[in-house]
């Protein structure tokens, strides 16, 4: 995905030269846009059915209590934590742990660019307004360029994850039963 900084001028503005190519843009983006979310909540259902499953294998209720409010960025880290202290019990890493870490948090962090994006302020070029930076150089419109191969490529990600997820949560379990 590109990106493009502009510098903030008095009044948060969206420059769109050709409403007609944009309106096509975002219609073409939009079904992408919904398979975001839904594979996305799909995989942070699959992490909450996880992390219910460190507490007990009998019921849900006690991981649903703890993980009641918390946000996808905490649970990671709570997986994460009981991960790391799987490892050290048993004194072994599991191959691709670590990239299952990045790409999850990497899964949110891209979902959250797509979903809180102002998609209204898409130009003909697909720049899409994401945010207001402010530095000691100023405050600046952030811009990202959500092709449809970009979307794509997030769906394809958080997808892949999923399945890794369950691939590294099998591993878990035979290195937990030997």
């Amino acid at each position: 995905m590109k990106s493009k900084i502009i510098d903030f001028d008095q009044h948060l503005y969206h420059e769109i030269e050709d409403e007609d190519e944009a309106e096509k843009y975002l219609d073409d983006a939009l079904p992408s846009i919904g398979h975001i979310v839904m594979y996305f909540n799909a995989l942070e259902s699959s992490l909450d059915k996880i992390l219910c499953e460190n507490f007990t294998d009998r019921t849900d209720t006690i991981g649903l209590i703890v993980l009641n409010g918390m946000n996808f960025s905490s649970k990671v880290e709570l997986f994460k934590r009981f991960c790391d202290d799987f490892h050290l019990a048993v004194d072994q890493s599991i191959e691709g742990y670590e990239q299952l870490i990045n790409n999850i948090k990497e899964s949110g962090k891209l979902r959250n660019l797509v979903v809180h994006a102002n998609w209204e302020s898409t130009d003909e070029h697909g720049y899409t307004y994401i945010r207001l930076k402010m530095s000691k150089q100023g405050m600046h419109q952030e811009y990202v360029q959500f092709s449809v191969e970009a979307l794509q490529k997030i769906i394809n990600l958080i997808i892949t994850t999923r399945w890794d997820l369950y691939k590294y949560w099998d591993l878990r379990d035979e290195l937990l039963h030997k």
